[in-house]
């Protein structure tokens, strides 16, 4: 019996890929104009069309309130969260807090989720490898940053299932990318893989051979990526046109989507030449007339403006180093992902850091794609492949009395993974526990990222200490975390309430996909 294809997604901030794999080597699978990435570009026209990839964001600059981007640093995130609130200074289309702190986005009259915006970009991917093949796919491996936390990976998850997504697994963009990389070696290497894209940026050190790929640590930023590079360049142009103008047009949309898609094009630009001249006439009207922006900006312009982002990155690899119990100089090759990585300072810091330049030869925005696609082909067919040992990048636990932070799945741990914890009543004729699932590495709980409240009801009065009520805690092999309880005295399972801190229940996802099919019917993509 003929297998169905199985597909490999690199869903991307700023740029999205699609690869398959079929024999002994992957491919990417370009789209309808050739092209071999994806822009992860959302919007809705003036007459109500759905637009997705490149028509997307070629209107972006005349549509900027309708036009959805970035959406992958806001999947999994409360929008009363320091990072959200740090995105609505720069995204030019709306934010809104949902009933439960929920991150939602407004175009026009309709509200959306940041899953259902990333949904429309993974059924895009689909459509491509179906149309590529002759033949509809249903399975694909999706990649998300390394550390992503666990509601960043069920938004994820989420997002595939209301694409119409059978997804076989979730694993890391770094792990993704050092399967690709290892095809074909013969011998054992140690490896760093530096994965600075549009929204996020990990770093992982691990060992691959002939079949294994090992993660030994893992360690990032799941907010610092080359868009805050054009957050920062679109500043200083607002600064340079204030000081020739005496005009602050900070609050126009339209003039800070133009300032935006020419601080990405000059910072481009800007990798391959010293100098980058923008030019941008009548970005405003004044009481003179028309107003315009012309700017020659040199590379040691941006690399003054960005250092401090690029030496942060620095300083995450030195930790993730220091995790793995490993020195530079033990690392046999550095790999870049990602399109950010391709920026001169951030190959002569590392090179510096490490004593070695980055292994040329790898292309940063496909290489994710690839690995995925290689892992979905082992996953779909069932034969043998390259065995992955990857790990929990954050700590997992509980908050236990006086606000402190219980560690109970420590960070380092290889997954698939599970523990079990007995925990008692700290009150004289408690009925009920109340037991807050936590990740992070803080001390105290509060300092540390709620993923759940598991309420046992039912507990039979007793003195304080004498309950037993016993929770597994499980991370299984796509990094996700599921809880189960037990009480003890009886032996009988309980009723356990999961009240997640945010996200979507399987309403809200079985109607967005509806919505998704149904607004499909019309789309124009590319």
């Amino acid at each position: 019996m003929k297998e169905k294809p199985a597909i490999g997604i690199d869903l991307g901030t700023t740029n999205s890929c699609v690869a398959l794999a079929q024999g002994n080597r992957p491919e990417v699978i370009p789209n309808r104009s050739g092209s071999r990435i994806t822009p992860s570009f959302f919007a809705v026209g003036a007459s109500g069309e759905v637009l997705i990839g490149h028509p997307a964001k070629r209107q972006g600059i005349t549509n900027p309130r309708n036009t959805i981007h970035g959406v992958k640093r806001l999947v999994g995130r409360k929008f009363s969260s320091p990072e959200v609130q740090d995105e609505i200074k720069n995204l030019p289309y709306q934010l809104l807090a949902g009933p439960n702190d929920e991150t939602r986005i407004q175009i026009g009259n309709e509200i959306y989720s940041p899953e259902e915006i990333s949904a429309f970009i993974l059924k895009e991917m689909r459509k491509i490898a179906s149309e590529f093949l002759g033949a509809e796919v249903r399975e694909a491996v999706v990649t998300v940053p390394a550390f992503f936390t666990d509601a960043q990976r069920q938004g994820t998850r989420n997002a595939g299932r209301i694409a119409g997504l059978d997804i076989l697994r979730i694993i890391n963009e770094p792990t993704a990318a050092a399967l690709a990389y290892s095809m074909g070696r013969r011998q054992e290497e140690t490896i760093a893989v530096y994965d600075w894209g549009g929204g996020t940026f990990d770093i992982s050190t691990l060992v691959i051979g002939p079949g294994v790929v090992e993660v030994l640590s893992t360690y990032g930023d799941s907010h610092l990526g080359g868009e805050d590079i054009d957050n920062t360049l679109v500043q200083f142009l607002l600064g340079e046109f204030q000081d020739i103008h005496q005009a602050d047009i900070s609050g126009d949309p339209l003039a800070r989507q133009r300032l935006k898609e020419a601080a990405e094009k000059a910072k481009v630009e800007l990798s391959e030449r010293m100098e980058s001249k923008i030019l941008l006439p009548f970005l405003a009207t004044g009481a003179k007339g028309p107003q315009h922006l012309e700017i020659n900006l040199h590379r040691n312009d941006l690399e003054e403006m960005s250092v401090h982002l690029v030496r942060r990155t620095i300083d995450i690899c030195a930790e993730s180093l220091a995790l793995a119990s490993l020195k530079a100089e033990e690392i046999d090759h550095v790999i870049l992902v990602g399109g950010q990585s391709r920026m001169p300072m951030v190959r002569r810091e590392l090179e510096k850091f490490f004593g070695k330049p980055p292994v040329r030869g790898v292309n940063p925005d496909e290489v994710v794609a690839l690995g995925a696609a290689i892992q979905a082909q082992v996953l779909q067919t069932g034969g043998e492949g390259i065995l992955l040992l990857d790990l929990v990048p954050r700590s997992l636990g509980i908050a236990t009395y006086g606000g402190h932070f219980s560690s109970l799945i420590k960070r380092g741990t290889r997954i698939p993974t599970s523990t079990d914890h007995t925990f008692t009543t700290p009150n004289d004729n408690q009925t009920a526990v109340e037991i807050n699932l936590l990740q992070g590495e803080s001390a105290k709980a509060a300092e540390n990222e709620l993923l759940g409240k598991f309420i046992l009801s039912g507990i039979e009065p007793a003195p304080r200490g004498v309950p037993r009520v016993e929770v597994k805690v499980a991370v299984d092999a796509d990094g996700i975390v599921r809880v189960e309880a037990r009480d003890q005295a009886s032996g009988r399972s309980r009723s356990l309430t999961v009240t997640s801190a945010h996200g979507l229940t399987e309403e809200d996802i079985a109607r967005m996909a509806k919505t998704s099919d149904r607004l499909g019917l019309a789309d124009k993509k590319g």
